[in-house]
């Protein structure tokens, strides 16, 4: 019996052994175990892949061609399933991107609904159909609103940047993410934190402006916004930061033209927003066209190792601007080959390759000839599927078609587009108090090539608008008064040189009681301009093209101007001698010095966005108090460039024309209320080596009216080791006071805002004197103070 028994418990082992050794085998790999860390993963998936695979995953290719849509069909197209057996992709940008580059219009280009099904189809066949099942990152542009059919278009970002409210533009990152997030996408290209010095540079608009202070607090907002508390979720993305570095101040105004800012200056003004971007969680770097120094960005081992990974602690995967690896053989001549070029980026430290020219068989090329070793390919690999886990996308890959349609531009989302557009209105001028129009208005014309074009209030890097969705400023005025007769002229085109419209507009003028004329500029892209592979336009003169468009990426001006018979126009209508308010729709600051002289009203509205002209309309009839600054200075010629506010003592003087100010200095912007200042107080606790400063003061609201003021301070190290600048923004805020309410307001500065960079480059408090400017602009300083460090 014993015998018999022990014979059965041999069985039954030996049974349960061979059932562990099969259930090890039907388990899936560790890289697909969601209860394993990350980096464990991470370590398993990379020992699985062979060398294409892994130069695969580093792959951004276009992805507007990746799918194909047949009614409300949407499959993968020939072109993806070739890139996938061929490259092993790893990740698409603007895949649901559709403007006059990519030639995706309304009709064929997909609603948010169909952007989702798109995207499941991509994420099904790039699962279903490779060894290894790895899902991709789907890159879109989210700039100002997710560039796709459908979503909401916010102000551009000079416009973001006017409101000087960053937790505003916090919860407009937040609705970007959201829209874009529900489609199906996984990384919002945003913010662009290029310090912009230079208005003729085409991509002003872009930006956040002139100052590093302002530019870090929306930047950092905006990635807060994008990313929230985490990335495994149905509504963040990842943020990439563009463009690294130097990029908003090229020589000449040239896009993608060379820097020729020095160590100190690139430290103290260029990277500490995507320094502070970085530690506020920023996953994703984009590297930029230009050269700093001679080095091209796309192969600066010191810009992209010892600064942004060793110095900031930056974890997350760096991505090229497009083309900007080739374009170290083709722009900047520093290789040989595309092979060479490919080599220089992934040794740099250029993680992914945006357009997909460069990181396969150039790099697999680099990498047998023992330019590029595996452990270098490794961790540029590494860095981009640790996202893909952290977003876990291994586990939730497809996205909600319902809930990409509920998401995108609904009412909450439009009303946020509203408010933004509001606050960033600027008021320049209100000579005599003619802003806010009376209600009671019976006749006013509305003129200008601005005053009912969707596309030239929009901005660049927007998708094609279905008919009634944004609101013109002449659709925003004749809601406002509907019992009024609004007359339209559009008097002109923005280039054109025609006379054909001129008559008709200053007959219009000549029967209205008020002229609001809407000139400016246009960064609205048609099919009729051609396009480098990069998508930047490709400009014809003037004498051969009459697009609108005289900004946006590519559109470089040699003056500031207003185009075309836009001032023509504006001359005669202002001899009329009728009341005229001057709307300006720009990319970026134009020269106004005639108005500015002749024009008794200006509202700078930049490009407004989808609700544009409800918010135009709010400011021009007192429904809404402006309190827009500007987050760039407004110059008088071309000759003055650059003219930014916080330049080096000794740099500046005047002209023989004229003097060296600007027209409308930084931070300046009016209201319908008035405020005081008064009571600074200023306190200092610790020394050099470790101290705060605590500033107060009191603003009051010395009229009738409700209003935001954005009070801003100021400061200035008066005796310093190295030069530095004559004052520089450190601290501001948007308040709104009732009529008659006084707030104290109380700051405190910190030993880095303090800080200088040394004859070392070290960062220290040098003990002495500063001057503290507290206003209403860096021009417009209403208290002054000082206190000594010891």
């Amino acid at each position: 019996m014993y015998h018999c028994l022990y014979r059965g418990m041999i069985v039954l082992f030996c049974s349960t052994a061979l059932l562990q050794v099969q259930a090890q085998h039907n388990q899936p790999p560790a890289y697909k175990n969601a209860s394993l860390p990350v980096e464990t993963r991470v370590k398993d998936l990379l020992a699985r892949m062979t060398a294409e695979e892994k130069a695969g995953q580093l792959l951004t290719l276009l992805g507007w061609d990746m799918y194909a849509k047949n009614g409300t069909a949407v499959t993968t197209s020939a072109a993806f399933e070739k890139a996938v057996a061929d490259q092993h992709i790893g990740m698409l940008w603007a895949t649901f991107r559709a403007d006059p580059w990519t030639k995706k219009t309304l009709e064929t280009g997909l609603t948010p609904a169909l952007a989702a099904k798109a995207a499941n189809a991509l994420q099904q066949y790039v699962i279903t159909h490779t060894r290894l099942g790895i899902p991709l990152l789907l890159s879109e542009e989210c700039a100002h609103g997710h560039m796709a059919i459908g979503t909401t278009v916010f102000p551009t970002s000079i416009g973001q940047a006017s409101t000087w409210d960053a937790p505003l533009i916090q919860q407009m990152a937040a609705a970007i993410a959201r829209e874009a997030r529900a489609q199906g996408a996984h990384i919002g290209y945003g913010p662009v934190l290029d310090l912009a010095r230079e208005p003729r540079w085409s991509r002003m608009e872009e930006t956040f402006g002139e100052d590093p202070v302002l530019i870090t607090a929306m930047g950092t907002a905006m990635v807060q916004g994008f990313q929230g508390t985490g990335f495994n979720t149905d509504h963040t993305v990842i943020s990439t930061l563009k463009h690294f570095a130097a990029y908003g101040s090229p020589e000449g105004g040239h896009n993608g033209g060379i820097s020729t800012t020095g160590l100190r200056e690139l430290q103290e003004c260029y990277l500490p927003p995507f320094k502070a971007a970085v530690q506020a969680g920023a996953a994703s770097v984009m590297t930029s066209y230009n050269a700093i120094d001679g080095v091209p960005c796309s192969a600066n081992a010191w810009l992209l190792q010892d600064v942004l990974r060793k110095q900031w602690g930056f974890k997350g995967f760096t991505v090229s601007d497009l083309g900007a690896i080739p374009g170290l053989q083709f722009t900047h001549h520093v290789a040989a080959s595309k092979q060479e070029a490919a080599a220089m980026a992934l040794k740099a430290g250029v993680d992914a390759d945006l357009g997909g020219d460069s990181y396969y068989t150039p790099l697999l090329a680099a990498i047998k000839a023992k330019q590029v070793s595996m452990p270098q390919l490794d961790t540029a690999v590494a860095r981009v599927l640790r996202l893909k886990f952290a977003m876990g996308l291994f586990e939730h890959p497809y996205a909600d078609t319902a809930a990409a349609q509920r998401a995108a531009n609904n009412a909450a989302h439009v009303a946020l587009a509203k408010q933004v557009a509001q606050e960033s209105i600027v008021l320049l001028k209100n000579e005599g108090g003619l802003l806010p129009l009376s209600k009671s208005i019976k006749q006013i014309a509305v003129i200008g090539p601005d005053a009912d074009n969707v596309y030239n209030q929009l901005g660049d890097y927007t998708a094609p608008q279905p008919e009634g969705k944004v609101l013109t400023i002449l659709r925003g005025i004749r809601e406002k008064l509907p019992a009024a007769t609004v007359t339209y002229a559009k008097g002109c085109a923005i280039r054109d040189t025609s006379h054909a419209g001129m008559d008709a507009a200053i007959a219009a003028a000549q029967q209205a009681e008020v002229v609001v004329l809407v000139l400016g500029g246009s960064s609205a892209r048609d099919f009729k301009t051609s396009y480098a592979n990069t998508g930047a336009a490709q400009v014809q003169s003037a004498e051969t093209a009459v697009s609108d468009m005289e900004s946006g990426e590519g559109f470089d001006r040699a003056t500031l101007d207003l185009m075309g018979l836009q001032n023509e126009l504006m001359q005669r209508i202002v001899a009329l001698g009728k009341p005229v308010v001057l709307v300006l729709i720009e990319g970026r600051p134009l020269l106004i010095n005639w108005p500015a002289a002749h024009v008794p009203a200006i509202v700078n509205a930049w490009y407004p966005g989808e609700q544009g002209g409800a918010a135009v309309a709010d400011v021009l009839f007192g429904d809404y108090n402006p309190a827009g600054r500007l987050p760039v200075s407004v110059p008088k010629s071309v000759g003055q460039l650059p003219v930014y506010y916080n330049y080096k003592p000794a740099s500046r003087h005047g002209y023989v024309e004229m003097d060296d100010t600007p027209l409308y200095s930084f931070g300046h912007g009016l209201s319908y209320s008035t405020f005081a200042y008064s009571n600074l107080q200023t306190q200092v606790k610790g020394s050099a080596a470790n101290c705060t400063v605590t500033v107060s003061f009191t603003v009051k609201n010395t009229s009738a009216t409700d209003g935001d003021e954005v009070p801003q301070l100021y400061l200035r190290d008066e005796v310093s080791n190295v030069v530095t600048p004559v004052q520089q923004l450190k601290r501001f805020a948007r308040l709104h006071l009732k009529a008659g309410q006084a707030q104290q307001v109380q700051w405190q500065l910190t030993t880095a805002d303090l800080q200088l960079l040394n004859t070392q480059l070290q960062r220290v408090v040098e003990p002495g004197t500063f001057t503290v400017m507290v206003g209403a602009s860096s021009k417009d300083i209403r208290l002054k103070g000082q206190f000594e460090v010891k």
